[in-house]
């Protein structure tokens, strides 16, 4: 699937969700407004943020997850046979927080499209013929299984993991073909566990409940393979690792290397989004794997500080990436979304459109063809 090149400067997906949709987002809650109705409150906002992703030269357009509490549970609660288990969340302290979770109840189907209608409205939003591409961003598959492991998933239902596995792959072929049908050609698969697998605490949990390491990047790699196996040749099929980004947290470290060679070459994405935002995403020695054909986009730029990176600095760590994978199969980004869930990372919406500059001047500082 070789799929068209990203700009040298993308973005992961998520923005800074507006008053107006939080406000939205709280009355759906509250059953105040109906589903449509809140469509109708967010459509304004979502219009606004692509003119201000035009407006900053950004050419994968996305909608910021503004339809979304989480970046996952919305969609994956779509599908049947999920259901989102309510965790306390009463306690302000965020490091007492605890997010739903997800359990697998049932048969997982395909019951109905659920990002159609979104990537219809953003389409009808950009313009093309600039080189604007709606990127429709939907959870891994592996978010169905990692974090609850075989204990969250019902053993009525699938008595059989593979069974599991083929039919999370089956549901999500249905939802890309329905989003190809409508036109989509740009689709990126979010995904937190082969990161954690890199983390040496989560591996030692993950082994705990009983995961072959040595299997599981393999099994998730297949699992993700699978579920993206009947894309059309124009379809970008792009991945973001991320390590957490909760509230401007994160819940995992460490390098790419236990994944690193699975995640290049058994792994069937055109694009890789990857955090290198500071130390502990470790070095670029990973990329070494990276074959031709493929880009990866480095995550240099904080989406969790305020705080503006030395532009100087960015270019020379993009330039050492590039000794150990072609420059030109590189680009950068901010290391992940500026709000993966509705309560947003702790900056402002004017410092997450400076960082998105920065990111404009550091790519067109770059030799792209050294």
């Amino acid at each position: 699937m070789p799929g068209p090149a990203v700009s040298r400067c993308s973005h992961v997906g998520s923005w800074l969700r507006p008053q107006s949709v939080k406000d939205a987002r709280a009355a759906f809650a509250k059953g105040e407004i109906n589903e449509q109705k809140l469509r109708e409150l967010t459509d304004p906002a979502i219009a606004e943020v692509v003119e201000q992703q035009r407006k900053a030269g950004l050419k994968e357009i996305s909608d910021g997850e503004f339809r979304r509490d989480y970046f996952h549970l919305d969609f994956l609660s779509q599908l049947g046979g999920i259901t989102v288990v309510k965790n306390d969340l009463t306690s302000s302290n965020k490091d007492d927080y605890k997010p739903p979770s997800l359990a697998v109840t049932g048969k997982i189907t395909h019951d109905k499209p659920i990002e159609v209608e979104n990537f219809k409205y953003l389409q009808s939003l950009i313009d093309p013929s600039k080189g604007e591409v709606v990127k429709i961003a939907i959870p891994s598959p592996t978010m169905a299984h990692f974090r609850g492991g075989r204990a969250s998933i019902d053993i009525k239902a699938y008595p059989n993991l593979d069974d599991f596995f083929e039919d999370l792959a089956a549901a999500y072929r249905a939802e890309i073909k329905a989003l190809s049908e409508a036109g989509c050609t740009f689709v990126q698969l979010d995904d937190t566990n082969l990161a954690y697998l890199c983390d040496l605490k989560m591996r030692e949990a993950a082994a705990g409940r009983g995961e072959d390491l040595n299997v599981l990047p393999r099994q998730y790699a297949s699992l993700i393979n699978a579920a993206v196996k009947d894309a059309p040749e124009n379809m970008t099929i792009a991945i973001h690792l991320c390590r957490g980004n909760f509230r401007s947290t994160h819940f995992a470290e460490g390098g790419y290397e236990p994944v690193a060679e699975v995640l290049f070459n058994e792994l069937n994405a055109n694009v890789y989004y990857l955090e290198f935002d500071d130390d502990r995403s470790g070095n670029f020695e990973p990329l070494r794997f990276l074959p031709k054909g493929k880009t990866v986009v480095l995550g240099l730029v904080s989406s969790k500080v305020p705080e503006l990176e030395d532009k100087a600095k960015v270019v020379k760590r993009v330039e050492e990436a590039g000794t150990y994978a072609p420059i030109n199969q590189l680009a950068v980004s901010a290391q992940c979304g500026f709000a993966s869930t509705h309560h947003g990372n702790n900056l402002t919406v004017e410092e997450q459109w400076k960082k998105v500059a920065l990111l404009q001047d550091i790519a067109k500082s770059v030799n792209w063809d050294a």
